[in-house]
C-alpha cells in the first residue's frame, strides 16, 4: 500500500458523512482522502515521507467554500480608498481630501448608501472635497457608483442614455447628470477610464488575497464572474509560477441581448480549466439592488421604483436558461427582490421534468412565504450572504429597510426559513461587498440578521453545512467534496475550537490551525 502524503491526528473530525459522522484521524494522498477513522485506522498509511500533523484537539471539518465571491474582479473593484468605515457626509469629505490620486483620479469603494442620510446620491455632495479631480466611488452594493463632474465630462456624459439592460444615468429635473450611475452598463462608461492595476500587480494581489482567504479557513470559492477576458490566462500564469491557494469555480456572465452565438461561446467556456480552477456555470442578473432602486419587486419601493426586471424582456432570460440547461450548464441568477425570485423559480418550473441541471438563485434578500417551499420542490439552490445584513439596522431606519417598507423588511434574508422548508442553502461573503473571512460568514449566519426579524438564525451545524456540504451540492460536486470520506477531495479546515458548538463571539476570532486545499497545506496557524 503506497504511503500517504499527510496524516492528520489528534483531532475531532466532523466528517459530515452520514456513514461515519465523527473520527479522530485522516490520511491524505495525491490530493485526495484515502482513510478516515481512529489513530489505528491510519497507522498503516504512514511512510518515511509522510508528514504527520498532530492537531492537538482541534476540530477538523470539510474545507470551507465561499459560495459567492469575486476574488479576481474584486481586485479591481476594491482599488483606491476604502470607504466602508465612513458613516456620514463629513467623514466622506475628509476621506476624499486625504485620498491618494492615482494618475489624477480619486477612486474609492465600499461606500454605504446610509452615509447620505436619505438624501439622493449626488456629486454636489463631494465636489468641494475633490478640488476638481475626477472621481469614481463605488457604493458598497457593487451595482452603483458616484462620479464627479470631471469624471462625467471625461466620459462624455451630459444627460440620460438608453441601455440594452436596466441601467441608468441618474439626472435631476433639468436633465443634468447627478453623478449617480446605476448598474453595470452605466458604471462602465466612467469605470473604463479609471486607471487599472497592471497585470503583474493583479497577479501579485490575487495570490496575496487568496492566501489571506485561506488563513480564515477557506479552501475554495464559487466565483460569480469571469472578469475580463484575460482571467483564464491570469490564473494559468499563477499556476505556471506556483499554486492557487484556493480552488476556484468561475461563472461567466450572460447579459441581456445574448444571442445564440454568445450562448454557444458560454457553453464552450465550460471546457476551460487549470489544476485548481475551472469554469463551471453561467451567471445571470434578474434584478439589481434594493438601495439602488433596481431590485425587481412585486410592489414598488417607497420611491416608486423597483417594478422592472434587469432583462427588459424576461422571456429572453428564460430562453437562455433553457438553452444552457439543455447543454448541461448550471446557472446562477442574481435575484434580490421578491418578483425576481418568483420569476426565476417560475423559469425553472417551466423546464419541468426535462431539467438536466440544478440551478441556483443568488442573494434572495426578500421572499414571501408562498415561495419558500418551491426551492426544495424544484431543486433550486438558495445561495445567500449573511454578511450583507451589516448594512441594515434592527430599527429598520437604514436605506435598505426604508425603501422596502416594514412587511418586506421583516421577511428578509430568510436563511433559516429556507432550510426549514427543505432547501439546499449555500453560504458566502460576496467579497468585496462584504469581508471574505469565512468565520464572519459563519457568525453572521448564526446571529440575528440585522433588519431580518422573520425567524431564528441558523444552527451551528446548518451554518457549517452552508459552507461545506451544501456548497458542494450547489456546484454539483457532492460526490467529491463537502464531506470527509475516502475518495473525496482533500479540502480540509481545522479550527482551534468546534465551529458547531462554540459561541458566536468565540467563533469570530477562533484561530484556524490548518487549511488544506487539494491536499496542499495553504495555511498553518499557531496554537492561538
Amino acid at each position: 500500500m503506497p504511503a500517504a502524503d499527510t496524516v492528520l491526528t489528534g483531532a475531532r473530525v466532523r466528517t459530515l458523512d452520514p456513514a461515519r459522522p465523527e473520527a479522530r484521524a485522516v490520511a491524505l494522498r495525491d490530493g485526495g482522502i484515502v482513510a478516515v477513522g481512529d489513530e489505528a485506522d491510519v497507522r498503516d498509511w504512514r511512510g518515511p515521507g509522510t508528514e504527520v500533523i498532530d492537531l492537538g484537539g482541534a476540530t477538523l471539518t470539510p474545507g470551507l467554500t465561499d459560495a459567492h465571491s469575486h476574488p479576481v474582479w474584486g481586485i479591481e473593484m476594491a482599488t483606491g480608498t476604502d470607504l466602508s468605515a465612513v458613516r456620514d457626509l463629513g467623514q466622506l469629505s475628509a476621506a476624499l481630501r486625504a485620498a491618494e490620486r492615482r494618475h489624477g483620479w480619486v477612486t474609492g469603494h465600499g461606500l454605504d448608501h446610509n452615509v447620505f442620510g436619505g438624501r439622493p446620491v449626488h456629486r454636489d455632495l463631494i465636489e468641494e472635497a475633490l478640488d476638481g479631480a475626477p472621481a469614481f466611488l463605488r457604493l458598497y452594493d457593487g451595482h452603483s457608483a458616484l462620479a464627479s463632474g470631471a469624471a462625467l465630462a471625461a466620459a462624455g456624459i451630459t444627460g440620460p442614455r438608453a441601455f440594452a439592460q436596466r441601467s441608468e444615468i441618474a439626472c435631476d429635473g433639468s436633465g443634468r447628470p447627478t453623478g449617480h450611475l446605476v448598474e453595470h452598463a452605466a458604471m462602465n462608461l466612467v469605470g473604463a477610464l479609471v486607471p487599472k492595476p497592471s497585470r503583474a500587480e493583479r497577479r501579485s494581489r490575487l495570490v496575496e488575497l487568496l492566501g489571506d482567504m485561506a488563513a480564515t479557513g477557506l479552501t475554495g470559492a464559487h466565483v460569480m464572474d469571469l472578469g475580463d477576458g484575460d482571467v483564464p490566462a491570469l490564473l494559468s500564469t499563477v499556476e505556471y509560477e506556483g499554486h492557487l491557494p484556493l480552488r476556484l469555480r468561475l461563472a461567466p456572465w450572460c447579459m441581456p441581448g445574448a444571442d445564440e452565438e454568445e450562448l454557444a461561446e458560454l457553453i464552450a467556456l465550460q471546457r476551460l480549466a487549470g489544476r485548481h480552477w475551472q469554469v463551471g456555470g453561467v451567471k445571470f442578473f434578474m434584478d439589481g439592488t434594493v438601495e439602488g432602486g433596481t431590485a425587481w419587486l412585486e410592489h414598488a419601493d417607497c420611491h416608486g421604483r423597483g417594478t422592472e426586471a434587469f432583462w427588459p424582456d424576461p422571456r429572453a432570460y428564460a430562453g437562455a436558461v433553457r438553452a444552457l440547461d439543455a447543454a448541461g450548464v448550471r446557472t446562477a441568477t442574481h435575484a434580490i427582490g421578491d418578483a425576481a425570485v418568483r420569476y426565476v423559480l417560475d423559469t425553472v418550473a417551466a423546464l419541468g421534468g426535462q431539467a438536466r441541471m440544478r440551478h441556483r438563485i443568488e442573494h434572495i434578500e426578500t421572499v414571501p412565504d408562498d415561495q419558500l417551499k418551491r426551492f426544495a420542490e424544484l431543486g433550486v439552490i438558495a445561495s445567500m450572504q449573511p454578511p450583507h445584513t451589516a448594512y441594515t439596522r434592527a430599527d429598520h431606519s437604514d436605506e435598505w429597510s426604508t425603501r422596502l417598507g416594514g412587511d418586506r423588511a421583516r421577511r428578509a434574508w430568510r436563511c433559516r426559513d429556507l432550510r426549514d422548508a427543505g432547501a439546499v442553502l449555500a453560504l458566502g461573503s460576496d467579497w468585496p461587498i462584504a469581508h471574505y473571512d469565512a468565520r464572519h460568514v459563519l457568525v453572521t449566519a448564526r446571529s440575528p440578521l440585522g433588519a431580518a426579524a422573520a425567524g431564528p438564525a441558523l444552527t451551528g451545524l446548518m451554518a457549517l453545512e452552508g459552507m461545506t456540504s451544501h456548497a458542494a451540492l450547489a456546484a454539483g460536486e457532492e460526490r467529491v467534496a463537502g464531506r470527509i470520506a475516502p475518495g473525496f477531495r482533500a479540502d480540509l479546515t481545522a479550527f482551534a475550537l468546534d465551529p458547531v458548538t462554540a459561541g458566536v463571539d468565540e467563533l469570530a476570532g477562533a484561530p484556524v490551525r490548518l487549511t488544506v486545499s487539494g491536499g496542499r497545506i495553504t495555511h498553518r496557524g499557531g496554537e492561538g
